[in-house]
């Protein structure tokens, strides 16, 4: 399964905007272009960079719009 490149923009709290960035085969190549593209990023740039493992793009992006819940902090972790 290949590794996918994401730029992702969130304009409110339930919309995403995904762009793809590339497909790789091997996780450096994948985690490299990740560096890169944050490295190069522009300050004002309100976006993120993610890397994800998935069988196909359709499911890497079904994945990355999925809501997950905010984990809960027990009392030593505050």
């Amino acid at each position: 399964m290949p590794y996918y490149v994401f730029h992702i923009t969130q304009a409110t709290a339930v919309l995403k905007t995904l762009e793809h960035q590339g497909t790789h085969e091997a996780y450096q190549d994948a985690r490299n272009q990740v560096r890169t593209l944050r490295i190069n990023a522009a300050p004002s740039d309100k976006g993120s960079y993610k890397l994800i493992f998935a069988a196909n793009q359709l499911e890497a992006e079904e994945r990355l719009q999925e809501q997950r819940e905010q984990p809960v902090l027990m009392e030593w972790e505050k």
